[in-house]
């Protein structure tokens, strides 16, 4: 079968990049079609794809700046046009499933979420001030555009990553969504009781949705130590007016990574994310995750403790927990269910929570998608 494989940008390795790869293994003769590809920056197997992009890559410092073109991407996405294939899978995340092509080419969308700065998170991106005002009507526009390139004469089939996104792709596209939940490495993580020591960890990707700030604020005023990994946009302001308990370290590697989650306390996921593999990835090492209980944490944390959202906390009573889930996104929320998780850590045994991880592997994933394209290259929208 001739296969495209699409995705909006290929800048770094994040968890639609992970999910890419996957497909990349699995299809190594598809070609690849995105806006903008820096080599070496993904991973070897979305590297040795014939990879093909749009009139963007050619700017200068695009690798820097493409957020800054995003009026732009509509138009680019567009003059992909991608005409002899059997089959067009979408990672999508923006305007990736919006390419150009033909009505009777099968497309099935892996939809890593509707482009949240234009619909769920707007506030988060621009604020509530001028800068949202003077941004409406791009916002007005890119939704128009979103909408019109979501039909069935467009995308085929929609498959969703979370019960979330599910939910959003039929709110804003009216359209319905199978889940299919992404893969993790389960295999690189491996629970070490006896090294478990004192600290925290959070995973950071700094930027707005991401609510770091919400983590270092609450761990300056417990006392506890937070271990910061990772870097973006945010991280500087971030790491300068951190307390001394809140350790910043940058970009790390994957042995490194796995290392950490297997000794930390604790996965601080103040966030609420799509999906969030790296929840996942703190489970698959056997370690508990304070999260907020909304978005994909409702699909890959089982709670043992609910901080609600008037400020009790709900005991579940769950011999099988993997971690706390607090209902407000804010700094008391997140203090107290760093606390009742202390009160009662005892309940969370590490090889039950490995188990649970184990419900995300490799081999489910392309399993249950083999499935989804199937049925996409049937028309079953």
């Amino acid at each position: 079968m001739r296969v495209a494989l699409v995705h909006d940008w290929l800048t770094g390795m994040r968890g639609g990049e992970r999910v890419l790869d996957r497909l990349a293994r699995r299809f190594p003769g598809a070609d690849l079609h995105t806006l903008v590809h820096v080599p070496g920056a993904t991973s070897p197997a979305i590297d040795a794809l014939r990879v093909h992009t749009s009139l963007l890559n050619g700017l200068p410092g695009i690798a820097r700046h493409y957020r800054k073109l995003l009026p732009l991407h509509p138009f680019a996405a567009r003059r992909m046009r991608l005409r002899d294939y059997d089959l067009v899978i979408s990672v999508s995340h923006a305007v990736a499933k919006s390419v150009s092509l033909p009505e009777r080419i099968p497309h099935l969308c892996y939809c890593l979420t509707p482009m949240r700065y234009v619909w769920d998170q707007t506030d988060v991106y621009l604020g509530r001030g001028a800068r949202r005002a003077l941004a409406t009507p791009l916002v007005g526009a890119l939704r128009r555009f979103d909408v019109a390139h979501s039909g069935p004469d467009q995308v085929t089939r929609f498959v969703a990553i979370s019960r979330s996104v599910a939910d959003r792709v039929r709110r804003h596209y009216g359209r319905d969504a199978r889940i299919v939940h992404p893969p993790v490495e389960l295999d690189r993580f491996q629970p070490q009781p006896k090294s478990v020591g004192d600290d925290y960890l959070l995973i950071g990707g700094f930027v707005p949705y991401k609510r770091e700030e919400i983590a270092i604020e609450a761990f300056a005023r417990l006392g506890r130590r937070l271990v910061v990994v990772g870097d973006g946009p945010t991280r500087r302001r971030l790491a300068a007016n951190a307390p001394p308990n809140v350790h910043f370290t940058g970009r790390i590697d994957d042995e490194d990574l796995a290392s950490r989650l297997a000794s930390c306390r604790a996965l601080v996921h103040p966030q609420e994310e799509d999906f969030g593999i790296a929840a996942v990835e703190a489970q698959a090492a056997g370690r508990p995750v304070i999260a907020l209980g909304a978005g994909g944490a409702l699909d890959t944390v089982r709670p043992g403790l609910r901080i609600l959202a008037s400020g009790a906390t709900l005991d579940l009573d769950d011999a099988g927990a993997t971690g706390v889930l607090f209902e407000t996104q804010d700094v008391p929320s997140l203090m107290q269910a760093v606390l009742a998780f202390e009160a009662d850590s005892q309940r969370f045994d590490s090889k039950l929570i490995r188990d649970h991880a184990e419900r995300f592997s490799d081999e489910r994933f392309l399993r249950e998608l083999q499935t989804e394209i199937g049925l996409t290259l049937e028309g079953r929208g």
